[in-house]
């Protein structure tokens, strides 16, 4: 099983280290260039770390990317679920199975 996870990508990460970097900003830029930090943020799909001195480094990221996160981490809490979601995810990037089109799949599961 510890094979699996490694070779399994969740979430779509470059291998090249400069697109990985987010923004920086610190508490007096981000308030100074805001619109533009969101605008990137939106673009880009990456988060931005803003810094406060004395505070904890905040994150603004998009709404819809912070449910998928949030998603995500609750499908893999059950262990017996992560298990079952990794091995249908290899099955898939072997290309394992024959394709369905949703109506097919609806049909199968009787949710027509």
């Amino acid at each position: 099983m510890e094979d699996l996870y490694c070779t399994v990508i969740l979430y779509n990460i470059s291998t090249n280290a400069e697109d990985r970097v987010a923004t920086r900003a610190t508490y007096s830029s981000a308030r100074a260039n805001f619109a533009k930090i969101w605008d990137e943020v939106e673009n880009s799909r990456e988060p931005a770390i803003l810094e406060r001195r004395g505070h904890d480094a905040m994150a603004l990221l998009p709404a819809d990317e912070l449910s998928s996160l949030q998603e995500t981490a609750h499908l893999l809490r059950s262990p017996k679920n992560a298990q079952r979601l990794f091995t249908s995810l290899q099955s898939s990037l072997n290309e394992e199975g024959a394709p369905q089109s949703p109506s097919e799949l609806r049909a199968e599961l009787g949710i027509d």
